[in-house]
């Protein structure tokens, strides 16, 4: 024998309303638009770093050009140069805080004569170690003139400072920053205001640097970052609003 309940006995299940609150609400209209632009302005920076890396490859595969060809480039970023003079060794430059491999050591800058041009480069060396600060950093000069290929590089922004960069008469200067016009002040020099770095070659030490400090899949990978936070945010949202009414509500269409 079957039995069946009633209507009446029968209670439909109360009707969920979405109730999130104020406070809530208005964190998420603030907080959602952030983390969704955060994540589309990490994209963009994926694609310009693309496009610098592209433009990068393309000049770097370029035959080196004479200073002064350079001269008249409006972008000189990364251009392939051809130098042919000599090292002043009396001033040299050493940039601080520069690791390779978690060893502590400095970037070699040195003030180069390039005979066709007439004018004076600040040419980076590259990396070498300096463990021992209560030493002498060791390098050599070469003594005879050199013919060498080497690349522009101009920073993509001012850069921080731990210390001033004071005139001094000790060198070589130690810095934290290069800044090629005022070291040609100083020594009453007509110059490059940019750096040049040197690629591999005997007058060279280790000469490996980074085109970007941050290629575009760590961008990429932010990005998701920001719109997972974003997801989430909405997700807990929809979740607490409508988990956060009141569990006994009257029943739509129920008689009182």
């Amino acid at each position: 024998m079957e039995y069946s309940q009633s209507p009446s006995a029968v209670r439909a299940q109360p009707l969920r309303r979405f109730r999130p609150g104020w406070l809530p609400t208005l964190v998420v209209a603030v907080l959602l638009p952030v983390l969704v632009m955060l994540g589309f302005w990490q994209l963009a920076r994926a694609e310009e770093k693309r496009h610098l890396l592209a433009s990068y490859d393309a000049r770097r595969t370029a035959e080196p050009m004479p200073i002064s060809q350079l001269e008249n480039t409006a972008d000189k970023a990364y251009r392939r140069v051809h130098l042919s003079g000599h090292f002043d060794a009396e001033h040299s430059v050493l940039l601080d805080n520069r690791t390779r491999d978690g060893q502590a050591g400095v970037e070699l800058l040195q003030p180069f004569y390039d005979q066709a041009s007439n004018l004076w480069l600040l040419v980076n060396r590259g990396w070498l170690p300096w463990p021992d600060r209560r030493t002498a950093a060791h390098y050599t000069t070469p003594p005879t003139l050199e013919s060498l290929d080497a690349w522009v590089y101009v920073p993509p922004g001012a850069s921080f400072q731990l210390q001033a960069d004071a005139h001094s008469d000790q060198w070589p200067l130690l810095v934290n920053a290069v800044h090629p016009q005022a070291l040609w002040q100083q020594l009453g020099r007509t110059g490059l205001a940019y750096e040049v770095r040197l690629e591999p070659s005997p007058a060279a030490y280790q000469a490996d640097w980074p085109v970007v400090a941050m290629g575009p899949e760590r961008h990429q990978a932010y990005a998701v970052q920001w719109f997972a936070l974003a997801a989430a945010l909405l997700g807990l949202f929809v979740y607490f609003g409508f988990h956060a009414a009141p569990k006994h509500e009257p029943i739509l269409g129920e008689q009182q």
